[in-house]
């Protein structure tokens, strides 16, 4: 005989998100903190079930999950291309909102090009097309990324890496394109 019914108020975290969310918090074990901002932590976790390095965005429940948090969330599930970090699930613990998503292991672009001081024009270019695809994708499927920026591009740590887009907050869904030609 299956138990109660969940309440369905815990099932949501706002308007439009809809969704599955786990409350299995002890999936993941913590490897180390990764960054932290205005929205909370980061952190590089493994499922112990595969042993996949994830990274995982930890905000305090409250008013801080608000329209960007929720934007965020909507917005970059529905993403999938290989230059856009993957979007994996929910999780609600009692204290927090936690965004789990693909690690990329190479850091951000940013710190690339400081170490670098300069790329080829070659590299440069292999980045940037990188860069241009995964915003065209976007633009495909009518978001609008809204904070590009070279803090918000990662790389996948191979050797030929490959840039993935991240951070959805500020993204916004077109509802209706206008398109001005000069």
């Amino acid at each position: 005989m299956a138990g109660p019914a969940p309440d369905r108020a815990a099932l949501t975290v706002g308007p439009g998100m809809d969704m599955p969310i786990m409350h299995d918090s002890d999936r993941y074990e913590l490897v180390r903190d990764i960054g932290s901002g205005n929205f909370g932590v980061a952190r590089l976790m493994r499922d112990r079930r595969t042993t996949e390095l994830v990274a995982v965005k930890y905000i305090e429940r409250g008013e801080k999950i608000d329209e960007n948090v929720q934007r965020e969330i909507i917005n970059h599930r529905s993403l999938k291309h290989p230059n856009i970090i993957r979007f994996k699930e929910v999780i609600l613990t009692p204290t927090h909102l936690a965004i789990v998503m693909e690690y990329a292991s190479g850091g951000e672009l940013f710190e690339r090009i400081c170490k670098n001081v300069r790329f080829s024009e070659d590299e440069a270019r292999y980045f940037f097309q990188q860069l241009i695809s995964g915003v065209s994708y976007c633009h495909s499927m009518q978001v609008c990324h809204r904070d590009l920026k070279l803090e918000n591009t990662l790389l996948d740590g191979s050797d030929a890496p490959r840039l993935k887009i991240c951070d959805f907050g500020y993204s916004k869904v077109l509802t209706h394109v206008n398109f001005v030609l000069f």
